[in-house]
């Protein structure tokens, strides 16, 4: 079976959590006897045409030179492109910048499309742009036979607002082996004795309530915030936290080990995403045995259940600063549920196997 994955920025990862899941899932497509395209930008740092097994075709994307409006482009060229190519299915991760061009994707082949979180939802754009969001989210329903959802709530919301089945398919992580606390010292930590979180800094990923908890425990604990920070809202919170030395603004960090590393040893791990299904830096934590405080609302619950501590407020996020005091046997339970669920649920072997069978189910089922 040939399946082309669209949607990315390319493989192998150097961007994030889409082009994460396109990397592991065509090594493991090809590793299972699938012949699997992958569309990378011709901006992408790795330029060969293959890359262990899994053929890449790079596209031209003006994003570097014209913003936003290139990764419009950037999907119009690879759909161009996909036509040609006859595969079987076509898996597209994500609809934001490529539904537009949904009604030119080839008819005779099976279109299957992870819908990811409700992008409409993320306070960070304004009005119009939600206005076009949704309409952006209709025409990827519209114009795919199949639909995938990466958590139960985004299944829901499918069903509810278009009538629409999807297949639940979870993202997924790899249970962390190795961790090396030698990789703190670039860093001047000691191992649990700081606490972090790692996100977009934007306002639906609660970081200015978790660093509002930060400043007002007023802790000499170094407190960890990864994520690009060189931001109109980033330079807002270095504004607003400048005093409080405790609170460090890395900047993004993009090696694996590094990032699990530093998750395992820290203290505890902030999550605050509020937007979206099953997020990959929430697995990625689970799967590095951090103590995980989670913003408390209906995705984070259903993953995490009651492995976790939950915040509603910036008091909240005080109130765990000063009281848990790291003993791992007090949270091990936690850790420990937390480790399990990525080996029995979420692991990428598992997923993998999900998107298999989910084409292999799909297969030659236009809906169109």
């Amino acid at each position: 079976m040939r399946i082309a994955i669209i949607g990315t920025r390319g493989i192998p990862n150097y961007y994030g959590g889409f082009e994460q899941c396109a990397e592991y899932l065509a090594l493991g497509l090809v590793k299972r006897g699938f012949e699997v395209i992958v569309y990378n930008s011709h901006n992408h740092p790795y330029q060969e045409k293959e890359w262990n097994g899994v053929k890449l075709i790079h596209c031209y994307d003006p994003e570097d030179k014209i913003g936003t409006a290139g990764q419009f482009i950037y999907d119009l060229n690879c759909i161009l492109d996909v036509r040609k190519q006859h595969c079987d299915i076509i898996l597209q991760l994500g609809y934001t910048s490529s539904s537009v061009w949904g009604w030119m994707l080839p008819k005779k082949v099976v279109v299957t499309t992870n819908m990811d979180g409700l992008e409409w939802k993320r306070t960070k754009y304004s009005e119009k742009v939600k206005k076009f969001l949704k309409y952006a989210e209709s025409l990827g329903v519209k114009y795919s036979d199949h639909l995938i959802a990466d958590s139960i709530g985004i299944q829901d919301y499918l069903k509810e607002k278009y009538k629409k089945d999807s297949a639940f398919i979870a993202y997924g992580a790899t249970v962390f082996e190795h961790p090396d606390s030698s990789k703190l010292l670039a860093y001047g930590l000691l191992p649990y004795a700081y606490n972090m979180l790692i996100a977009r800094l934007e306002p639906e990923n609660s970081i200015e309530v978790i660093l509002d908890g930060v400043a007002m425990a007023n802790a000499d604990v170094p407190f960890l915030v990864i994520g690009k920070h060189e931001t109109a809202y980033g330079n807002y919170l270095k504004g607003k936290f400048a005093s409080f030395p405790q609170i460090k603004f890395i900047g993004g960090i993009y090696n694996i080990d590094i990032l699990n590393s530093l998750r395992y040893y820290s203290k505890i791990y902030f999550h605050g995403h509020t937007v979206g299904g099953t997020n990959p830096s929430l697995l990625e934590a689970m799967a590095s045995d951090s103590l995980i405080c989670a913003n408390d609302n209906p995705f984070n619950r259903y993953i995490l259940e009651n492995d976790a501590l939950y915040f509603n407020s910036a008091e909240d996020v005080k109130k765990h600063l000063q009281e848990v005091i790291y003993e791992r046997d007090l949270y091990q339970l936690m850790i420990t549920n937390n480790r399990t669920k990525i080996t029995k649920i979420y692991d990428w072997e598992i997923i993998t196997d999900q998107y298999a069978q989910h084409f292999k189910d799909v297969k030659g089922r236009l809906n169109r």
